[in-house]
């Protein structure tokens, strides 16, 4: 079989160029990105966090009824969920937090401390693993240590 060199690089090329225009579409994720949602976070600034989601976004909060916890799908569904967030620990903070970029995924770790509504003081250590597309968050997937009482 012989190969039409002009041909083959000219496939290439036009691949290439094709490859760039997706990857300058889409909006970088960046750690400063994550920064800022830590930010809204602990402003309590529902609308600016909600800033940071796409339309069909998920979110996968640490409690709930089911194995990885309280699915809410969809932005009105999530900031619902996210809603309760701060309904049930008024004063939550995220501090000591670390970020990571890859890609279009990201990871937030944290410490989470607050006050509860029943007067019980919270301070966890936990972490979200995000997805992005096109520079909004498709996926926030919460997880917290476990905290017992010491033996």
């Amino acid at each position: 079989m012989k190969i039409k060199w002009p041909r083959m690089l000219a496939v290439l090329v036009v691949l290439a160029f094709a490859g760039l225009a997706r990857m300058a579409a889409q909006q970088p994720v960046t750690v400063e990105t994550l920064k800022q949602f830590v930010v809204a976070f602990n402003a309590h600034d529902l609308d600016a966090v909600m800033n940071f989601f796409a339309d069909d976004c998920e979110l996968i909060m640490p409690r709930g009824p089911e194995p990885w916890g309280q699915r809410y799908v969809g932005k009105a569904e999530v900031r619902k969920g996210l809603a309760t967030r701060f309904e049930g620990i008024p004063d939550v903070h995220y501090g000591d937090d670390e970020h990571w970029v890859s890609g279009n995924h990201g990871v937030s770790r944290w410490t989470l401390t607050g006050t509860r509504r029943d007067g019980k003081k919270i301070n966890v250590r936990g972490c979200d693993l995000l997805e992005f597309r096109d520079g909004k968050m498709v996926r926030k997937d919460s997880y917290w240590k476990i905290v017992e009482p010491r033996s």
